[in-house]
C-alpha cells in the first residue's frame, strides 16, 4: 500500500512539468512571432514617408502626400486624396525614399485577359 502511494505522488510532478512545457511552447509557437510581425508592422509605419506607395487593409492602393503622428494622407487618383491612420497601412509597395524603386519590376498578373 506504501509503494502505491509513491507512485501516485510522482504523477502530479509529472502533470506540472507536462503543464509548464506546453505554456512554453505556447509562447515559442503564439506570442513571440506575433510580437516580432507586430514590430515589423510599427517599424514599416514609422518609415512611411512622402511620395511612397502603399496598400492600405482594406485594398486600396495610394500615393503619401502627408503625414502627420497619427494620420497619412493618400492620393487616390489624381486631385483625390483620402486619409486613413497610419495603423490601416498594410504595407509599402515602392519606396520613394530609395533611388532604385523606379527600377523594380512592377507585379503581373498570372493569367491576364486577352481581349480579341
Amino acid at each position: 500500500m506504501l509503494l502505491a502511494a509513491n507512485t501516485q505522488g510522482g504523477g502530479n510532478y509529472t502533470l506540472f512539468l507536462l503543464l509548464g512545457l506546453m505554456l512554453v511552447a505556447m509562447y515559442f509557437l503564439m506570442i513571440r512571432p506575433q510580437q516580432r510581425r507586430r514590430k515589423q508592422a510599427e517599424e514599416m509605419q514609422s518609415a512611411i514617408g512622402a511620395g511612397d506607395e502603399v496598400l492600405t487593409i482594406g485594398g486600396l492602393y495610394g500615393t503619401v502626400t502627408a503625414i502627420d503622428d497619427e494620420s497619412v494622407t493618400l492620393e487616390v487618383a489624381p486631385g483625390i486624396t483620402n486619409r486613413y491612420a497610419r495603423g490601416a497601412i498594410g504595407r509599402v509597395v515602392t519606396s520613394a525614399a530609395r533611388p532604385d524603386a523606379a527600377s523594380e519590376p512592377a507585379d503581373e498578373p498570372v493569367n491576364p485577359v486577352v481581349e480579341d
